[in-house]
Order: structure tokens, then C-alpha cells, then sequence
């Protein structure tokens, strides 16, 4: 009996070490962990390193070096990004899996970053739509398309907070605001990664970049940040955070440095925040060729050095560069860094793979059960295109226009398929896309079309002639302008952000014709269009709208869907303005209308004075183009009768806020009710409003319906000069409305 239950006591040990289970449990973490530390004693130090190891090509190459076979055969590679044949794929895990020593299986990655086939609108675009539900299925669509071809790992989803429309990767980004970023980045992580860790049909995500990329000094991507801790931490490192507890599986590095180290290097973000505070339990990536990096950013003396620095701060993985692979083994050996470093970085990466079914799944089961470029994702890349539309201008009521009313189609973005797939779009096809000109075609109603210009930068005038002739045979303009593709992204910022190209001159020439001109944009970043602005009668921004872009706009110009998107950004007039957004403080002299000077109206020979004795740009004024939160749709909402259940709150209270919303029009429409806090006085200054909920209604005309919101005391805190969370006594003002500007409001108090 007693060797019976010796046996049985034996088996379950082995059982509790080799069984994988990706439930959250206390069990299951614990038989985890065992597994994680089974394998990793099997390990030379060359295969521990191999693991820190991202290797493979640019996005471009179609190859696979017998180079990177060699070094998966040894072991000495943990991941590969851009090998997307699936049959190269299976190969290269084949090797791993059975001619390798350690037999762990690759991490494969790419940036899937809006689509994989399928393109959906851009980040900042999705954004817009302040639909968590809808970025969630589209980035599960993603998934299912890119798991099909062989990728285990996007990176993505980028969570950098952008207060500056130059920066070429706004065009990636939430947006401005911590707490919609937030919800974005759950929705993102729970649509990349599924129901289940693992489960077929689902990318691991990669959170980017930690942290405050988005604040490059000037607008210049790669550039230095220089960040507060209280606002670090209030603002930047928020959609972070929730992204850890949504269990984003990966992390990655930001390429500039902030507040003096680069986040390659940083420990504090990576071990004092990261690791120690959020217990984070997944890895941390670095950037494409980071590591080196550090010599450039003048942190590191040379590449060994640069190794050391960040395996110190708590860098688990090298994208690219060879700084771990050359140095790791020498740096332990001369007792600079510990084998316990080394192995604390495998862990994270093999408990990584782990938990997302690599050992359990290397070869893609059932990839062939998710297909790609089906009609259910095109229907659904033409909603996100719909909902990530943005209504900015619609004087009169433009729009939407009558299928019988005649139409100029004009402009360098009316027929580019490439340029409306957007930044970031290496696995789309131009070839799938349907722009605005193939729309209308297979719609079949008439219209008249020109370029205008031959793409968006040319200053080539001798398109005008067509379009200004196709412009007078027609009621009404559709002019499709913007950007192309290649001028948002990665490293591709821009120091002055009005339409490119002679695109405002061409603008102008039409409005002599004296038809209506509707302006739709396709651009990765809001744009400077002031000069054209009163001389069009609607906007509509479809931001870089994906394979589906010209049926999403044919739908919204005639009406049969209506636009509802809301900014995710503050637009600027101009950018001079920039850094510019919603969320900002007072200052101790406040502009207002009453107080602003336009520079046209000061007196020649005035005396010097302050004038106005406020906070603004003479010639630019104070307050932005369009505020964010700000969109229309196809007919009117009324808002009324704010209320708080109560006054006086203490701080374990909940904040219960209604109001009342009311389709005016004669239209069916969506409005997104936005909800916004003020804690008046603080022991630091505190924005003018913050974001602190929203819903989204679908209201018929006629119809109402009263909003309800409950809101944390708790939720009300921000950290303070000594990085201390506070959540301090005082008057509140609680705004809400359609837009950060336009805005009902009460107040209550908060007691000691």
C-alpha cells in the first residue's frame, strides 16, 4: 500500500511539472513556473542567451539565410520577425523543434498593426471611433488572418500618449488622452489575444513603446523626452499599466531616451515600474537594433557596455542587434553580471511561450481554418472605416448629399490604392483596396472625374485644367486630399503639417467655380487647412481608411451610414501650436474670448502693454481648430439636466452622474456622451478637465435617453511632486457633453 502511494505521489510530481494549463489559478501558475524552471536547468549558457535573441530580416526579404538555419539549429536564436511564408515557417520551427538541443520553439513576429490582409483604418483612426468593441474585433480579425500565414506575435498594439500632430507616429497612436487610451489598449490585447492564452487564431501583443515615445521633443521621432514623473506617471504610463492588467504578453522598449536614459537602458521604468511595481510577468523587448543604439545616445561606451546596461536594467530581449549574443558570456564570466540576470530574462521569455501554447502548438494548428480577405472582414473593415470617420465641418447641412445630385470626384487621394491603406500596411495589397473612384463605379452613378494632381506632393499644375473643367460640369466637389502613406510612420515627422503638394492652390481654384466643395482628408495625422477652410463647406477626415475606404465614403457622403466619430486628438490651426491638447492646466493667466487680442486688432503705434494680459498667440489666438472629442453627424443632439446624486462625497464614495441626451433632428444618429472632471485646487496643478467616461448612444429622432455614470472617488487621484497617489479634499467641477469644449456642468465637494 505504501509503495502504491509512493507511485501515485511520484506521478502526479511528474504531472505537476510537465501539465500546461492556461487557466489564471494559483495551480496552474504554480505548475507554470515548475515547467519554466525544468527547463531551464537543461540549458547551456549559449541556449540561455540564444533565447534573448530576435533575429531575422527587414519586412522586404523574401529569403531565408542559411545563416539563420545554422543558428536555429544551435540554438542560438529565441525569435524571428518578418517571415511571413508559411512554408519557410514550418521549416525553420521543424529545425527548432527537432534538430536543436533545447527543442524550444520560435517566437515568430511582425507588425500587424491595423490588418494583416484585411487593412482596417489606421490606429489613430480606430481611436476615433471610440468603439472598444469594434477595435477589439478588428484586431482579432488580424489575428486569425496572421496566425493563418504563420506569425505567433505582433507588435502591437502602440500605446503612446501624442500631444503633437508633427510626430509621424501619431499616426499609430490612442491619441491624447490616458483614459480613452486605456480602454483602447484592453480592447486591443483582448482582441489580439483571444478568449484563452494560446488558443489557434490568436497573436501575442506586444505593449509599445514604454514609455512617453510620443513625447519626442518637437515632434521628432526619435528624440528626447523630458517628462515629469507626475505627469509620467498620470499620463504616459497609464494606457501601460492597463495594459499589464488586461495581460499583454510582450512589452517593447521606446527608442529615445527619457529624462536623460534611454528606455533601452532605463531602470527605472523597466525594473522599478515595470517589473517590481506592476509585477509584470511577461518579457520586454527592445527595438529594432536599440541595443547599439545606446552608443549613439552617448549612454554606452561601445556595444559591450551597452549589453551590460541593459541586461542590468532588465531588458529580456534583443531585437536585431548582437550586443547580448557577442558579450552576455564574457560580461558573467568577469563577474560584471550574474548567470541569475541571464536566467531571469529566459524565464520571462520561455514562461512567455508557455503560457501562449508555443510548446503545446509550434506549427499553427488549424491555421488553415482562418482565412483571409473573406467578405465577412471586408464588411467589417468598411464599418471601422464608417465609425472611424470623423465629421469635422458641415455648413448648411452639405451633407449627405442625393444620389441625384452630380459630382466632380477630384483629387490626388480619390484614386490611390496604396495611399489609403496607410502607415505600417507591409502584408496589404493595393490591389484588394476599393478607393473612392472604383466605389463609385460599381455603384454605377455618374460622376465626373480628375486627379487634379498626380499624388499629394506634386506642385505640378497641369492637372488643374481637367479638374477645374470636370468641376463646372458638376454640382457639387468631392475633393479626396491629404497625405500619402509614406509621409506618417516611423520617422516620418513633419515640421509643417498643411496639406502638401499645391493641393491648397488647386483648392482654391475650384472655389472659383463657385460649387460646393466637400474636403474629405485621408491623412495619418490632423492637418493645417486653414487657408482652405472657409472655403469649403463640409470636412469629413477618413484618416488612412484601409482596403475598404472609397465604399465606407460612398456610404457616408449619400447617407446611408452616418459619421460619428469623435477626435482622439486636439486639431490644431497650425503647427505652431503643437504640442497642443485638451487636457492641460490653467496657468495663472488664462486665455479666454473676452481677453484675447488678435493680432489685426491692436492699433498701430499702440502703447506696450500686455494685451490681454493672458496666455495665447497673437495671430493664432488661443483655442485649437476643432477641440478633442469634437464630431458631427447627420443630425442634432440636445443635452440637459446634469445631475449628482449628491454634493459632498468622501473618498471611499462612488461618483453617480446623470444627464439627459435627445436626438433634435430628423435623422437617426450615434453621439458618444463624454463625461470630464476638474479637481479645482491641488497640491500640484491639475488640468482644466479630464476624461473619465463616455457611452456611446444610438438615437432615433425624437427619441431620448438619460445617461447614467458612476464614477470612483478613488479614481480622482494623481501623484503628486513626491510621486506620492493622493486623492485630495476640495471642490470638483463635473463637465459632460459631446465634445472637451462643449460641456453642461456642475460641482460638488470632496471631504477630508
Amino acid at each position: 500500500m505504501l509503495r502504491s502511494r509512493y507511485f501515485l505521489t511520484l506521478i502526479l510530481s511528474i504531472a505537476c511539472i510537465f501539465y500546461f494549463d492556461s487557466t489564471k489559478g494559483c495551480w496552474a501558475q504554480h505548475t507554470l513556473e515548475a515547467r519554466v524552471d525544468s527547463i531551464l536547468k537543461t540549458l547551456s549558457i549559449e541556449e540561455k542567451i540564444g533565447q534573448l535573441n530576435l533575429r531575422g530580416t527587414s519586412s522586404r526579404s523574401k529569403e531565408l539565410s542559411q545563416e539563420l538555419i545554422e543558428q536555429v539549429r544551435k540554438g542560438e536564436v529565441g525569435a524571428v520577425l518578418n517571415l511571413t511564408n508559411p512554408q519557410q515557417v514550418m521549416a525553420l520551427q521543424e529545425i527548432a523543434m527537432k534538430e536543436s538541443r533545447s527543442k524550444i520553439p520560435l517566437m515568430f513576429g511582425r507588425d500587424v498593426i491595423h490588418g494583416y490582409k484585411t487593412m482596417f483604418p489606421i490606429p489613430l483612426a480606430l481611436a476615433a471611433s471610440w468603439d472598444m468593441e469594434l477595435v477589439e474585433t478588428t484586431s482579432a480579425i488580424a489575428a486569425h488572418e496572421a496566425y493563418s500565414q504563420g506569425i505567433h506575435w505582433t507588435f502591437a498594439p502602440m500605446l503612446d500618449i501624442c500631444r503633437d500632430a508633427r510626430w509621424g507616429r501619431i499616426a499609430e497612436s490612442p491619441g491624447e488622452d490616458p483614459y480613452l487610451a486605456s480602454k483602447l489598449a484592453v480592447a486591443y490585447i483582448r482582441g489580439f489575444q483571444g478568449s484563452s492564452p494560446g488558443k489557434p487564431g490568436s497573436l501575442i501583443a506586444c505593449a509599445k513603446h514604454f514609455a512617453a515615445y510620443g513625447a519626442a521633443e518637437g515632434g521628432r521621432d526619435y528624440n528626447t523626452a523630458q517628462v515629469s514623473l507626475p505627469v509620467l506617471h498620470d499620463v504616459y504610463l497609464k494606457p501601460f499599466e492597463a495594459a499589464v492588467e488586461a495581460g499583454a504578453g510582450t512589452f517593447m522598449a521606446g527608442f529615445q531616451d527619457l529624462n536623460g536614459v534611454p528606455c533601452t537602458a532605463n531602470r527605472y521604468l523597466i525594473q522599478d515600474i515595470l517589473k517590481t511595481k506592476w509585477k509584470y510577468s511577461g518579457f520586454l523587448v527592445s527595438d529594432w537594433n536599440a541595443n547599439k543604439e545606446l552608443i549613439a545616445h552617448g549612454y554606452a561606451e561601445d556595444e559591450k557596455d551597452a549589453a551590460y546596461k541593459a541586461m542590468s536594467a532588465g531588458l529580456d530581449m534583443e531585437m536585431t542587434s548582437k550586443t547580448y549574443e557577442r558579450f552576455l558570456k564574457q560580461l558573467i564570466q568577469e563577474k560584471f553580471l550574474k548567470e541569475e540576470q541571464l536566467n531571469e530574462a529566459v524565464r520571462n521569455i520561455i514562461r512567455t511561450k508557455l503560457k501562449f501554447g508555443l510548446f503545446e502548438n509550434p506549427y499553427f494548428k488549424d491555421r488553415n481554418l482562418f482565412p483571409v480577405l473573406s467578405q465577412e472582414h471586408l464588411s467589417q473593415a468598411k464599418d471601422a472605416a464608417i465609425k472611424s470617420a470623423v465629421l469635422l465641418h458641415n455648413q448648411a447641412s452639405t451633407l449627405p448629399l442625393s444620389q441625384k445630385t452630380s459630382i466632380a470626384l477630384l483629387g490626388p487621394l480619390a484614386d490611390a490604392a496604396r495611399e489609403q491603406l496607410g502607415t505600417w500596411t507591409f502584408d496589404g495589397n493595393p490591389n484588394d483596396a476599393i478607393t473612392p473612384k472604383k466605389a463609385w463605379e460599381q455603384k454605377g452613378i455618374p460622376f465626373q472625374y480628375a486627379a487634379g494632381l498626380p499624388y499629394s506632393r506634386s506642385k505640378d499644375e497641369s492637372y488643374f485644367k481637367a479638374a477645374i473643367s470636370a468641376a463646372k460640369k458638376s454640382e457639387v466637389i468631392i475633393f479626396v486630399g491629404g497625405e500619402e502613406a509614406i509621409l506618417s510612420g516611423e520617422a516620418h515627422s513633419r515640421a509643417d503639417i498643411r496639406l502638401p503638394g499645391n493641393q491648397e492652390k488647386l483648392i482654391l481654384e475650384l472655389a472659383k467655380t463657385k460649387k460646393k466643395i466637400i474636403l474629405v482628408l485621408m491623412a495619418g495625422r490632423p492637418l493645417d487647412i486653414q487657408a482652405v477652410l472657409p472655403h469649403v463647406h463640409a470636412v469629413l477626415m477618413m484618416w488612412h481608411p484601409g482596403t475598404m475606404g472609397g465604399p465606407a465614403l460612398f456610404d457616408l457622403i449619400y447617407g446611408t451610414s452616418y459619421p460619428s466619430g469623435k477626435l482622439p486628438v486636439t486639431w490644431p490651426k497650425s503647427g505652431a501650436q503643437l504640442p497642443l491638447y485638451y487636457n492641460h492646466t490653467n496657468t495663472g493667466r488664462p486665455a479666454s474670448a473676452s481677453s484675447f487680442i488678435p493680432l489685426d486688432s491692436i492699433p498701430v503705434g499702440a502703447w506696450q502693454s500686455s494685451l490681454g494680459n493672458t496666455s495665447h498667440y497673437l495671430d493664432l489666438g488661443y483655442a485649437p481648430q476643432f477641440p478633442f472629442g469634437h464630431g458631427l453627424g447627420y443630425t442634432e443632439f440636445s443635452f440637459s439636466q446634469l445631475h449628482l446624486k449628491q454634493s459632498i462625497y468622501q473618498s471611499d464614495d462612488t461618483l453617480r452622474v446623470s444627464l439627459l441626451v435627445k436626438n433634435t433632428g430628423k435623422s437617426m444618429g450615434k453621439e458618444t456622451v463624454q463625461l470630464y472632471l476638474q479637481d479645482v485646487t491641488g497640491s500640484v496643478v491639475r488640468p482644466i478637465k479630464e476624461l473619465k467616461a463616455f457611452e456611446q448612444i444610438t438615437l432615433a429622432p425624437g427619441m431620448e435617453k438619460e445617461v447614467y455614470f458612476a464614477i470612483p472617488i478613488a479614481s480622482l487621484g494623481f501623484h503628486d511632486s513626491q510621486l506620492n497617489f493622493r486623492t485630495e479634499p476640495g471642490k470638483f467641477k463635473v463637465m459632460a457633453g459631446n465634445s472637451s469644449a462643449t460641456l453642461l456642468t456642475e460641482e460638488f465637494i470632496l471631504e477630508p
